[in-house]
């Protein structure tokens, strides 16, 4: 069974920053070649946020150039999305997904709200 556990999420200003992580349990990070993180927001489809394969390429949405960073630590089995400069229109679920060669095993989410 592989588990993905966001953490990291909060109520914070508008401008601020946060650090999700998602902590991936019974399949190493470093044999699942795309991690990705997406977000809904309520009443919205849920939205691509960024993605890393293990080649290196990483990805973003257009919400979060500039601002979001993807990262991998192997060791701690963990994926990172560090979000700086944040706005209330990034208030969302945010969501890790890991894709294993024929779907995405999800994360429950973890809030983040932004306030202005």
């Amino acid at each position: 069974q592989v588990d993905l556990v966001e953490s990291g999420g909060g109520l914070v200003q508008a401008g601020g920053s946060l650090r999700l992580s998602c902590a991936v349990s019974g399949r190493s990070i470093a044999s699942v070649n795309l991690m990705a993180w997406y977000r809904q927001a309520p009443g919205k489809q849920r939205e691509f946020v960024a993605f890393s394969a293990t080649g290196g390429t990483i990805s973003y949405g257009d919400s979060g150039k500039g601002r979001f960073t993807i990262s991998r630590d192997n060791a701690q089995n963990t994926v990172y999305l560090q979000m700086n400069s944040l706005k209330p229109e990034d208030t969302a679920v945010y969501y890790c997904a890991a894709g294993l060669g024929r779907s995405y095993i999800w994360g429950q989410g973890t809030q983040v709200t932004v306030s202005s």
